[in-house]
């Protein structure tokens, strides 16, 4: 608790630090190259770190930019392209739909586990942190959408969007078949159209609370009836007959509107560059937006046409994002803080889904967000019961290799009097063992690791942490074991 309770007052006593104007055209410096990097990858390793450093705010936010285009490295699972209609379960006996039901776990965890995998390779962690930002945005999840197959392909559209124009993002998703039976839009027709769309649209994607009536969503509602999903390919199906061609009024605006006009008319006002600023603002500047700041590169956003780049270069080269309190201001989310641990220290890893499982058992199970509202982030992922499962897995990360091996591990896979167990317990019995074993795979070689530092006396917590550790390691202390202190520092779960 009273590690908890440091992380708190550390974010409080930064957070009120007014922004200081570094000069201009200058460098950013070691402090300043960690602090990017920190906030727009996993991890912040020494030799990006050294590279970012000789660069201006405008040169490094460049680079990073510029990276986002290089392609993903990781193989798609093989079933991706082999969409299995619900048709095929209306005749379907008991068994063949648990086998079913089997099958879309299976794939929904090798899903986990390929974007993981893809986080923990990627040349551009920038782009899977806004893929992950615009999951967290437009939400869906596949336990309401049960098609592992439709959730990998909005990740591919929220992919080859994530950093284009937030205009064309926006009519794309509203049109993804995920999010059509996520947000019950599939069925949505003339007569009886459902509002989960025309209400989140507005209150969740765009405009934010306050910004709009209930009749602006009854009129959108029906702007959206006949956007529905191809039961046999899975692909988007407009069905003109559903749709109401009435005339609707939305924003005071009047006409025979379809969804996309609809779409057109929230993008027109001022408020949704704004909220989407803002809530860009929270993910890599500060917890409270600075609301002269957001409208300036709000404008710039709006100004060209929606350009994601644009509003988060404005963030990154703004004085709010350099100010010394709004450093070490924001909490690691349970992805950032694993996938983060196993880059900066370049763990060498196999199975990556297990680590998946983590992120879950930590409060972030990707392709599952817990509601339409996403996860809440921020202060939100600390409590006493989540720091001290974030600490254990830490420290179990860097024990792996001292931990016994998972065939040794039997009672994992069986009751106390040696039975085996069935259904849902064997199932966490594999997972469990699956989970040692992966951590058995690890490979980390902390001498190697700590050599790269070893001229530089002090420089280790200076990599590791985002800013001074709240409890300093003993004097004297080394290797593997220094390592351990610091990741185990409350200032480590601060980025």
């Amino acid at each position: 608790m009273r590690a908890l309770l440091a992380v708190v007052a550390l974010v409080a006593a930064l957070a009120p630090l007014a922004p200081v104007q570094a000069a201009s055209g200058a460098p950013i410096g070691f402090d300043g190259a960690r602090h990017l990097l920190n906030r727009t990858s996993f991890a912040a390793n020494a030799a990006d770190i050294e590279l970012f450093a000789k660069l201006t705010r405008e040169q490094a936010a460049d680079r990073l930019i510029g990276w986002t285009s290089q392609p993903m490295l990781t193989r798609a699972p093989d079933w991706v392209n082999d969409y299995q209609s619900p048709r095929r379960l209306r005749n379907a006996t008991e068994a063949e739909r648990q086998a079913f039901q089997r099958e879309q776990v299976q794939h929904g965890l090798e899903l986990r586990g390929w974007w993981l995998t893809e986080m923990l390779v990627t040349p551009s962690p920038l782009t899977e942190k806004m893929v992950l930002f615009w999951h967290n945005h437009f939400v869906s999840s596949q336990q309401k959408v049960r098609s592992a197959v439709l959730m990998y392909r909005q990740n591919q559209l929220l992919r080859q969007n994530a950093l284009g124009s937030y205009a064309d993002l926006l009519h794309a998703v509203a049109k993804d078949p995920a999010m059509l039976i996520y947000l019950d839009g599939a069925n949505s027709r003339r007569g009886q159209p459902n509002e989960n769309f025309a209400r989140e649209v507005m209150e969740l994607f765009t405009l934010g609370e306050g910004r709009y009536t209930e009749q602006d969503i009854k009129e959108a509602a029906r702007a959206f009836t006949g956007w529905s999903v191809d039961i046999d390919t899975g692909a988007y199906l407009y069905r003109p007959l559903a749709h109401d061609d009435g005339v609707k009024t939305v924003f005071g605006n009047s006409g025979n509107f379809d969804g996309d006009a609809v779409l057109d008319l929230i993008l027109a006002r001022p408020e949704t560059s704004e909220f989407i600023v803002a809530k860009l603002w929270r993910e890599f500047v500060s917890p409270v937006p600075d609301p002269k700041e957001v409208s300036r590169i709000a404008r710039q956003f709006r100004d060209n046409r929606y350009n994601i780049k644009v509003a988060l270069r404005g963030l990154l080269v703004s004085d709010a994002f350099y100010a010394p309190g709004h450093r070490a201001a924001l909490v690691k989310s349970p992805v950032e803080l694993v996938v983060g641990t196993l880059r900066q220290f370049r763990f060498e890893t196999g199975d990556a889904v297990p680590f998946a499982l983590a992120t879950r058992q930590l409060g972030q199970d990707l392709f599952g967000p817990p509601n339409v509202k996403g996860w809440p982030g921020g202060d939100a992922w600390i409590n006493s019961t989540s720091l001290l499962a974030r600490k254990q897995f830490l420290e179990r990360l860097f024990r792996a290799q001292e931990m016994p091996q998972p065939a040794m591990m039997v009672a994992a896979a069986g009751n106390a009097d040696g039975k085996p167990v069935q259904g849902a317990a064997a199932a966490n019995a594999v997972m469990r063992m699956r989970y040692q074993q992966a951590l058995a795979d690890i490979r980390f070689d902390s001498d190697r690791w700590l050599a790269s530092y070893q001229t530089e006396p002090g420089r280790v917590p200076q990599v590791v942490l985002a800013q001074a550790p709240a409890s300093p390691p003993p004097s004297g202390t080394q290797g593997v074991e220094l390592l351990r202190a610091l990741v185990l520092d409350p200032v480590y779960q601060l980025k």
